[in-house]
């Protein structure tokens, strides 16, 4: 409650005229070099905010006396360091990229820009070095949906899978099974399915029947033993590399309702450099052709 100003008589102080329960508040001055501190952090401020840009003025700012930008900074950084890889880059660009891998140091280059395009563009399907996740092939062993060698890999890269904005890109389709066959020809199909890869044995019944199903409906894309064929984009089935899991649940599904993975084509969208380096550092995971 408020109470009259007075000396205190313990500290020689004046009081503020607070008091609470019988104790009065003092009122004590902030120490003399927190209050120059203090000052000198509002001078500081002002001839701070006339120096750099900070002010907003309706659609423009004032751009303050000294005119700097951290922003125009970057931006003459940025077009500082391309201009220092240009020439490098309009080689990677004008060059075939079979032949980019017969020079090392051009090769070298094009890996390491590969390697950031790719963290930036492909990592978030393919994963961090294109260990590959569920439904997102792996890139870095030699199971190919469409081929491995360099030029096709940069192919893949330009025009995508099933990518609907550009007439040329990868196209394959599997049908739904499930609609076609009954319950009891899918689980016959699926086991001889996984017999390809060794990861079933039937009996030889269900052997048999399998494979005049599996010649019947599949042998067309995927080839009379389950090797695929690069020409459609149907994968090999002999292996145990499975792109949408390969238990039995999970080929069943597959086979009944396909999933058809799409990639974008990344020519619309990144220059013919990138697009190169991309292709070099793919190639270079560990399963190009």
């Amino acid at each position: 409650m408020p109470t009259k100003i007075e000396k205190d008589t313990a500290t020689g102080r004046m009081t503020t005229g607070h008091e609470w329960d019988g104790i009065k508040e003092l009122n004590t001055p902030l120490p003399k070099w927190w209050l120059y501190v203090f000052y000198i952090s509002i001078a500081f401020s002002a001839v701070w905010v006339l120096l750099f840009p900070g002010i907003p003025l309706g659609t423009t700012y004032f751009k303050g006396l000294l005119g700097y930008s951290t922003r125009v900074e970057h931006v003459e950084n940025l077009a500082a360091v391309e201009a220092g890889r240009a020439d490098v880059l309009a080689k990677i660009r004008a060059t075939d990229v079979a032949d980019i891998l017969k020079d090392p140091a051009t090769a070298t280059y094009a890996v390491a820009g590969g390697r950031v395009a790719f963290a930036e563009n492909c990592a978030a399907c393919h994963g961090a070095g294109g260990a590959g996740q569920s439904g997102y092939p792996a890139l870095g062993d030699d199971s190919w949906l469409w081929g491995g060698d360099i030029h096709t890999i940069r192919q893949t890269l330009m025009h995508g899978i099933r990518s609907v904005t550009d007439p040329d890109t990868r196209m394959s389709e599997m049908p739904a099974f499930g609609q076609i066959l009954d319950r009891e020809q899918i689980t016959t199909l699926t086991s001889y399915v996984l017999s390809l890869s060794g990861a079933a044995t039937p009996a030889a019944a269900v052997m048999e029947q399998g494979q005049t199903l599996f010649a019947d409906n599949c042998a067309a894309c995927h080839g009379d033993n389950g090797q695929g064929n690069r020409e459609f984009g149907a994968p090999s089935l002999a292996d145990q590399l499975w792109l949408y899991g390969g238990t039995e649940a999970e080929v069943a599904g597959q086979i009944t309702q396909p999933r058809h993975g799409v990639m974008p084509n990344w020519g619309g969208r990144l220059d013919e450099a990138t697009i190169n380096m991309l292709a070099v550092y793919v190639h270079s995971l560990g399963g190009g052709e």
